[in-house]
């Protein structure tokens, strides 16, 4: 499969999937304590780099954004999806949010202070994820605090299925924190901590904390 296959495949369903995704995570933060401290975490860490603008890649509805916001970080949102860009855009007119795609980041390098990117990378192929954390390396100010948030497992499959019944047709990578570890490293950055949550049910979830060396 060529990129912009998976991209295209990727792009369509969650442009199908968007309104009714947002319904079912509109509470997703404000339910669980471990998200609400690792953003809290990452916001202190903006804030201790200097501050500035900070990009949420792989978006969404633009929930996890809006929360930056409200943590008093100067937050803008970037998906792959125009329909999630739409719904994004109509909870909440006030903020900044694009369509683009992580394989081909449209940000200047060293323009933004922060970069936070959950749950997106697990739609990335292995073959393309230097080519993302490049991206991420590029874009980043030098001593900006970088965020990953990803399924942990060593397998991958076909979703063609989600989100209230929809059609969906995206590939779902579960990645080994040691593993995203040494592709950060590779791409040059520094890993300052790392969390797993839920560790006993079936598909543990896991947050890394990088940086751009200063």
């Amino acid at each position: 499969m060529t990129s912009d296959d998976w991209l295209a495949d990727t792009r369509a369903s969650y442009d199908t999937v968007a309104v009714s995704y947002a319904d079912q995570l509109r509470d997703a933060i404000a339910g669980d304590p471990y998200l609400r401290a690792a953003l809290a975490v990452f916001a202190d860490q903006v804030r201790a780099a200097g501050g500035g603008p900070v990009a949420d890649v792989g978006c969404g509805p633009g929930h996890v954004t809006a929360h930056l916001q409200g943590l008093g970080v100067d937050a803008f949102g970037i998906d792959l999806s125009p329909g999630m860009i739409d719904v994004a855009r109509r909870a909440r007119p006030d903020l900044r949010f694009e369509v683009g795609s992580m394989t081909d980041l449209p940000l200047r390098d060293a323009s933004v202070a922060g970069l936070l990117a959950w749950w997106s990378l697990i739609h990335i192929p292995d073959d393309e994820v230097p080519t993302v954390l490049a991206h991420f390396h590029r874009v980043l100010r030098p001593g900006g605090p970088l965020q990953l948030g990803f399924h942990v497992g060593d397998t991958s499959r076909v979703k063609t299925e989600g989100y209230g019944g929809h059609p969906m047709a995206v590939h779902v990578h579960r990645r080994r924190p040691d593993e995203v570890a040494a592709w950060l490293r590779d791409a040059g950055f520094e890993i300052e901590a790392h969390w797993l949550c839920g560790p006993d049910e079936q598909v543990p979830q896991a947050l890394l904390f990088a940086r751009r060396p200063a």
